[in-house]
């Protein structure tokens, strides 16, 4: 069997969720990994429900339809109401603060409750709120190369959009000392 991540990425349109799951999939096949990307959304886009489902493999996969996720990232409430179950005993689900009125509850798996918003707010820029969420995975789950992800930027966003990849890396770094700063304190608990 091959190590493989299957990740679900979920929130409003316009929150960025296909870009990240776009960005990690592209990272993946420059890390020559096997990779799939199955974006799911509403009609309206922005302000609807979107998803997506990115398998980062070792091996083959066999299948991009899953039910049961290693990891999520969930930036909206009826995401967390949708997807906290079905992360996998053991996995990993990482959530916005601010947009979450219910936390998660379960205690068979490890959560960071990250204030992306309000980081990507004093960046002055709330456009990076969900690459400060895929920062705060990868410190959690380090399966790609964070050169990989910057290149994986450049493919993902619009060439008109690439004098931001600098201050995108900087929102990763921060998601990536946010997540740090969570497991920490969590391990001397």
């Amino acid at each position: 069997m091959y190590k493989s991540d299957e990740i679900i990425i979920a929130g409003f349109g316009g929150q960025g969720v296909l870009s990240m799951g776009q960005t990690l999939a592209y990272a993946a096949m420059i890390d020559k990994k096997e990779t799939s990307w199955m974006p799911s959304y509403g009609p309206e886009m922005r302000g609807g429900t979107a998803n997506c489902i990115v398998i980062v493999s070792e091996g083959p996969i066999s299948s991009p339809i899953v039910t049961k996720f290693d990891s999520g990232i969930v930036l909206n409430q009826p995401s967390m109401e949708k997807f906290e179950e079905a992360i996998k005993p053991g996995g990993v689900l990482v959530y916005e603060a601010s947009t979450i009125i219910t936390a998660p509850t379960r205690t068979d798996i490890t959560v960071l409750k990250i204030p992306a918003i309000d980081e990507a707010n004093k960046m002055n820029k709330k456009q990076v709120a969900n690459m400060i969420m895929l920062g705060a995975f990868l410190e959690l789950k380090p399966i790609l190369a964070m050169e990989s992800i910057l290149s994986a930027l450049k493919k993902v966003l619009p060439e008109r959009h690439h004098h931001t990849i600098p201050l995108n890396e900087k929102a990763i770094l921060r998601g990536r000392e946010l997540a740090a700063e969570q497991l920490t304190v969590s391990n001397t608990i």
